[in-house]
């Protein structure tokens, strides 16, 4: 080959490599083909190939948490996203296990039967049924005037049971081993958030002072432990405490209630299948079923009172909790006839199985059963849920007074929504962490926590009141529950976790 021959060579080699260059510019927008280096890979805009992409981060592995990642593996359209959990938690590395002569732990959740059939059809309740629970069917509540009382039975609404008291570790571990059923590409990151920086924002940056830059489509996660990670969407699941709503300045609106909730298990001589709640002047106490003669205690009461009650000898305590869940504090409400002179007789022909039964007094605490804890009671709620690809959910969007046990229904019933909102934007192509996808979830689940929060404050402050008139108006309440059954019949369908309302539907 002559000297000319292998100069014409060179330059067609050159022509052709300028115009493989022009094509690589055209698909990576650079306008230099100059700039584009032989020997630097290409790399998708804003991410690296030394920092994991995930479709989703959800942050806390608690049980809503966790509750949303089962939801996410064992549904047909979204078990196939790549998710990471990020909670210090060591349990969630460990696989821990729950022996069944484990004492009953005295952090407990009272599930709805909407809750139930989210944990049926996720494949996790049949791991709670390994474990210690006790499904009730009967509920009693009264107050410490005497004046009135309200009995539920599931029998009212053709159910079978009103609700399932189960303990937190035996919910947590249950949805940990549906996961764990599934091929679902989940990774566990046993670390704590640090920062979050979303797509054209500036840093969002924690108190340790670490920051940085923000690139293509996806939000990027920073860790105490120095690891980084971007998703395409964010979930704060991490309790009342947020880290994520703080570091993405989300403001809240709520009040601090000037009471202390004391819970402990508590022992029987018989077995108890039927959940109590009596209102006392200074907050309810509820004694509820947990299975094998135990139950649970829920005492909400004045900050001071609690430190007092924490402190008493078991003894004192347990006479303590006898004497506020029979007689103390005022006396026990008189059954009614629903004959002949009653103000409701006229109801007659709708009563319902539970309207004929008298009042029972909660059966005995012959010992305690566990170490005694107490908590501040407060009511907290975001004032916004979703922007883009971020989302709150549970204990981070909203907090309730525990009264009726509904804060982690609520929580629930947030994962199993946001879930199917996901669902519905993989079927049709959307970016999940786009606001109008993540804003559905937020209509939904604002407008029925907002409702729930609003009739659990009111009853909170209706029963703090000690004064006659409003004693009267309260037992006209239990009363009118008690005896007009398609209110009952709308308060037990409501506090199941119907979305109905339970006076305007």
């Amino acid at each position: 080959m002559n000297r000319l021959s292998v100069s014409r060579r060179i330059v067609s080699n050159i022509h052709g490599f300028r115009s493989v260059q022009r094509t690589l510019c055209s698909d990576t927008g650079v306008k230099n083909p100059d700039l584009v280096s032989e020997k630097k890979p290409l790399e998708k805009p804003g991410l690296t190939d030394d920092i994991p992409q995930y479709d989703i981060a959800i942050v806390g592995g608690g049980m809503v948490g966790m509750a949303l990642a089962c939801s996410l593996a064992t549904m047909p359209l979204t078990k196939q996203l790549s998710v990471a959990i990020i909670d210090s938690n060591p349990a969630l590395m460990n696989n821990f296990h729950i022996k069944k002569e484990d004492p009953p732990d005295p952090r407990v959740s009272t599930v709805t039967p909407a809750t139930i059939s989210f944990f049926k059809d996720m494949g996790a309740w049949e791991f709670v049924q390994q474990h210690r629970h006790a499904y009730f069917d009967k509920m009693q509540v009264w107050d410490y005037t005497g004046l009135g009382y309200t009995r539920y039975n599931a029998r009212d609404v053709d159910a079978d049971v009103l609700g399932c008291v189960v303990e937190n570790k035996v919910l947590h571990k249950s949805l940990l081993s549906c996961i764990q059923n599934t091929d679902f590409q989940k990774t566990i990151h046993s670390s704590r958030l640090s920062s979050i920086t979303f797509p054209a924002m500036s840093s969002v940056t924690s108190s340790s002072g670490t920051s940085s830059s923000a690139s293509g489509s996806s939000a990027k996660l920073e860790l105490d432990n120095g690891n980084s990670m971007y998703a395409k969407l964010v979930v704060g699941a991490d309790g009342s405490k947020s880290s994520v709503r703080e570091l993405a300045r989300i403001q809240t609106t709520g009040w601090k209630y000037s009471q202390s909730a004391s819970i402990c298990t508590v022992e029987h001589a018989v077995e108890n299948f039927c959940a109590w709640q009596r209102f006392l002047p200074n907050g309810p106490i509820a004694l509820l079923p947990i299975g094998e003669k135990f139950s649970n205690i829920v005492w909400s009461m004045d900050p001071k009172e609690a430190v007092d009650r924490n402190s008493m000898s078991e003894d004192d305590f347990v006479k303590a909790v006898n004497h506020a869940l029979d007689s103390g504090y005022g006396p026990h409400p008189r059954s009614k006839s629903f004959e002949g002179g009653n103000v409701f007789s006229w109801l007659k022909a709708d009563s319902t199985s539970s309207t004929h039964e008298g009042f029972e007094v909660p059966p005995k605490v012959i010992k305690l059963a566990s170490h005694r804890m107490a908590f501040p009671l407060s009511l907290m709620h975001a004032n916004s849920y979703a922007s883009k690809r971020l989302v709150l959910i549970g204990d981070a969007a909203h907090t309730v007074h525990p009264l009726a046990g509904q804060g982690v229904n609520m929580g629930f019933a947030d994962a199993l929504c946001l879930s199917k909102v996901i669902a519905e934007g993989v079927a049709v192509g959307s970016d999940i962490g786009e606001i109008t996808l993540l804003q559905r979830y937020e209509s939904e689940r604002k407008a029925a926590n907002i409702t729930m929060m609003a009739i659990l404050d009111g009853f909170q402050k209706a029963y703090s009141i000690d004064f006659m008139p409003i004693n009267v108006l309260r037992a006209l309440a239990f009363n009118g529950a008690q005896y007009i059954s398609p209110l009952k019949r709308k308060i037990i369908s409501y506090a199941s976790g119907n979305k109905l309302l339970p006076l305007f539907t």
